[in-house]
Formats: structure tokens, sequence, C-alpha cells
């Protein structure tokens, strides 16, 4: 079915996500966003329903016997014909120019009833074994409605472990070497000289390419940025505060000698921009005793970073656990950082926090 070195399952979810953030990219640029409220509180968007339809009728194409973990489902679509019908255009308008390119991953969504399908394919529990792809159709949903970053994530979990990450960042320069500035999370657009297509697989490395309306991009190996310095670090961090604790953030910053401003940024946007060297530090700090990380707001990124030559742990300094279920109910917060540096900075986390972690 899949090959050893997972070259098709890469390619799958590059030319998926690929084609799904031509439709994010219609609905960020129209006016009614279609925004509604989940029981969470947290906005959705007709892209997130229309984005996870588009990319689970790829995977289910090509492996229709691996899993699904995705955020949506098509509860509310049933209900709401107005909202459904907004989907279904976009999902009808979402394709790739090159129809042979188009055709490898499985072609147009052929009706509404498969559309709510593909969407309710998403629902799958999770677990430590098979491969079960989790997928998040609009990471940073409050950056995307706000004119922030946003990104489109797949990732593939084989028995639980991080095994293919591919994110799709509209709003990210193409240039890998720009480097992040306070600025880079607010104000951002899809303009010229921006789009870029993250992927990686386990053991193979990490690498980026423009986004394109076709076929893929020509590849360019990419990793993290040497710190020499820590002292001259920038870091990431969530721009909600009830993602990521920022005053403690800044006090980490503090201890490590760390002077520049943070950037603030929506969505796993903030993994490959560190995995690429533009960042260098990750830091999303518990808010809560009770918050639990969705998996999908993580796989994807994990890899990629991993492959860039960085470390991805938990604010305790353990391994995130990816085979309980659908969140990582057994890891508080998470830190990336190049290797050479990660322990001194998980020394410092735990300093600032505690026993606030354990």
């Amino acid at each position: 079915m899949s090959t050893s070195n997972y070259s098709k399952e890469l390619e799958t979810a590059l030319l998926a996500v690929q084609r799904a953030t031509l439709l994010t990219k219609s609905v960020y640029h129209s006016h009614a966003k279609g925004t509604l409220s989940k029981s969470d509180s947290s906005p959705v968007t007709i892209g997130d329903f229309g984005a996870q339809a588009l990319i689970i009728s790829s995977i289910k194409h090509i492996f229709p016997e691996d899993e699904i973990v995705g955020e949506e489902d098509a509860d509310d679509l049933r209900k709401d014909e107005k909202l459904r019908e907004q989907v279904w255009e976009l999902v009808q308008a979402a394709k790739l120019e090159d129809q042979d390119v188009e055709a490898k991953i499985g072609g147009p969504v052929k009706s509404v009833e498969d559309m709510l399908s593909a969407i309710d394919g998403g629902r799958s529990a999770g677990g430590r074994k098979g491969r079960v792809w989790a997928l998040d159709p609009i990471d940073g949903t409050k950056g995307f409605l706000r004119g922030g970053q946003y990104a489109v994530c797949l990732g593939l979990l084989v028995d639980g472990e991080p095994t293919v990450g591919v994110i799709g960042c509209p709003n990210l320069p193409v240039d890998d070497k720009e480097p992040l500035t306070t600025t880079s999370g607010t104000n951002a657009d899809d303009s010229e000289g921006k789009g870029v297509l993250f992927g990686a697989v386990k053991g193979r490395g990490a690498t980026s390419r423009p986004l394109t309306k076709s076929g893929l991009a020509p590849e360019q190996k990419i990793s993290m940025k040497p710190i020499h310095d820590i002292t001259q670090a920038t870091f990431c961090e969530s721009v909600e505060a009830g993602h990521s604790s920022h005053s403690e953030a800044a006090a980490i910053a503090q201890k490590l000698g760390i002077t520049k401003e943070s950037v603030r940024m929506d969505s796993q946007a903030k993994y490959g921009s560190i995995a690429r060297g533009a960042g260098d530090l990750y830091l999303r700090l518990p808010v809560s005793q009770t918050y639990e990380e969705k998996i999908w707001d993580h796989a994807a990124g994990v890899v990629i970073v991993q492959e860039a030559g960085g470390v991805v742990t938990d604010a305790a300094g353990k391994k995130l656990d990816f085979g309980i279920g659908r969140t990582l109910k057994e890891n508080k917060g998470v830190i990336a950082a190049p290797a050479a540096v990660h322990g001194r900075v998980i020394e410092v986390v735990k300093e600032v926090l505690g026993n606030k972690q354990t």
C-alpha cells in the first residue's frame, strides 16, 4: 500500500494541503467568512469545513484504510442549508490548475453528501496502533479572522509517532531567510512573495517550497539556525494569552538573557518559522491544569522541527505523547528549540514554572 520511505504519503499530504489553501485564500479575501461559534466558543469559518472536506477526501482516495483525527465535524452543516451551500460552492471551486495533478488526489469532491461524509471522516479517536492522520484545516482561526497568520496542517502518526508533517502557510514569506519581526504575526497577507509549504518525513529532513495553484514547486532543505549566543535568540509564542502564558514567557526570556521582544503569531506557522531559522525558540506555556493540547495543533509541526534539527518536548522536558487519543493529555505546554540549547531552555522553564507543569 505505502512505500517504506513514506514518499506517497508526503506527496499526497503536500498536494492536499496545497489545494486546501486555494480554498482558504478565497475565503480570506471574502468579506463574510461565515463565522459561527462552536461549543468551546472558538470561531469556525466556512474555510475550516471546506478545507477539511478537501483534505480528507484526498486521504481517503489514496489511503482508504487510514484513520483521521480532524478538528471539525459536519453536524452544523447538516442543520444549516445556507452554510452548507456556501461551503459546497467553495469546495467545488477549489481545484489545482493541472488536471493530472488534481487527479492524483482524487479530483473534485463529487457531491454535497460526499463533502459531508468527508468532513465526518475526521472523527477517529486516535490511539497508539496503526496509521492516524491529524488534521487542522485552519490552524489559527482567530488569526485567519483578524488578518494574521494561519496554517493548514496535516500530520501522519504511525503507531503514535509523528512520521509525516505538512504545513501550508499562505501568509508567510517564501524566503526562508527573511527573519521574524514583532509584526510578522499581524497585518499579514498572501501577496506576491508570500505562501510557503513545509514538509518533512521522519529520518529524511525537512523542506520548504512556494505554495502554487497547481503542481508542487521545487523544494529546498531547511534547518534550524545554530544559536551561538542564546541572548540573541528570537522566540515565538501564541497571540492568545489563553493559549500560553505571556508573563511567564517574558520571565523565561529574561532569565535566558534574551532582550528581543517576542514574536506573537497564530498557528503552526511558528513551527515552520523556527524550523527554517527565521526564529529560534517556540514557547507554549501551560495556562491551566485542566487544558489538554490537541494532537492536530502539534503533530505536523513536531515532525518538521525535529527533522530541521530541533527538539520538541513539553514544559517538563518530556516527549509529547501522541498515542493516547485526540489530545496530549499526559503533557503540559510545548517547548521547541534547536537541539544544542533545548536542555538549557527547559532548565529555565522549570525554574520559572516551578511545579506548575507537573
